[in-house]
């Protein structure tokens, strides 16, 4: 199975810029494409959060257009710029995601398992899961033991070191860990928010976080650094999974590069 994971693409109003620098509707637009184009087609496409920037019906309206482009299967979470009535109305389409609430889900019937979990907090940008919240990963992950499983959510546990991205963090994660450390079957953690590749062990796992289709949050581990983004070049994550070897997950950039060039 390869599944395809997009995040943070910040959908904006048609015709309005991402932070008035960027066209993540362009971005996101050639996103889908290079995902459509690759050698082997993703058997799922996940997109890990901040689907739009301000939480905006018009939004909403531009990222429904902008799906309409994607053939692919697809799975959505919120991220801390979402909201998630809004969501719901532009997509009642996808009708795995819960009719009220936090949009925690599961997904059965491929060889990996799907924990979706919704880990924004309305009017806020940390991350959080309450009691009902855990209690549902806690029996959710009970139920299958077996079936390799990836967990889903938007805001990683861990610090990553950038000091004004960790203002924003999940910051109470022991819950959450120790639910993880009951199942032997969690692949991986996929995650969203810090627009990089961060991989961490964790929880008796691994997590990921993908990077944007946007911009780069610039990697500044000094304590007093300031807030910086950057253009770089847009990627995703492709994970493939082989039941022989278990999961293997690769940055894909995302555009046209010089090469291939004949080095082997």
């Amino acid at each position: 199975m390869l599944i395809a994971q997009l995040s943070d693409i910040h959908v904006r109003p048609r015709g309005r810029l991402y932070k008035d620098v960027v066209d993540s509707n362009r971005q996101f637009s050639e996103a889908i494409a290079h995902l459509q184009a690759l050698d082997r087609r993703p058997d799922l496409v996940l997109i890990t959060g901040d689907l739009v920037d301000e939480g905006h019906p018009d939004e909403y309206a531009s990222l429904s257009e902008l799906l309409a482009e994607l053939t692919l299967p697809c799975r959505v979470i919120p991220g801390n710029h979402d909201n998630r009535e809004c969501l719901r109305a532009a997509l009642s389409d996808h009708t795995y995601l819960p009719a009220q609430g936090p949009m925690h889900y599961c997904l059965d019937g491929h060889p990996m398992r799907i924990v979706a979990l919704d880990t924004s907090v309305p009017g806020r940008h940390h991350g959080a899961l309450d009691g009902a919240g855990l209690a549902w990963l806690r029996a959710t992950l009970q139920a299958d033991r077996v079936t390799p499983t990836l967990v889903l959510m938007h805001h990683p546990p861990f610090l990553s070191g950038i000091p004004y991205l960790d203002q924003y963090r999940y910051p109470d994660t022991e819950p959450l860990a120790e639910i993880l450390r009951t199942v032997p079957n969690v692949e991986a953690v996929l995650c969203g928010h810090v627009h990089r590749t961060m991989i961490r062990r964790w929880a008796g796992t691994v997590v990921a976080c993908c990077p944007s289709t946007t911009t780069e949050i610039g990697l500044q581990l000094d304590a007093r650094a300031q807030p910086e983004s950057w253009l770089g070049p847009p990627a995703c994550l492709l994970h493939l999974w082989d039941p022989s070897q278990g999961l293997v997950s690769h940055v894909s950039q995302i555009g046209r590069y010089p090469g291939p060039y004949p080095f082997f």
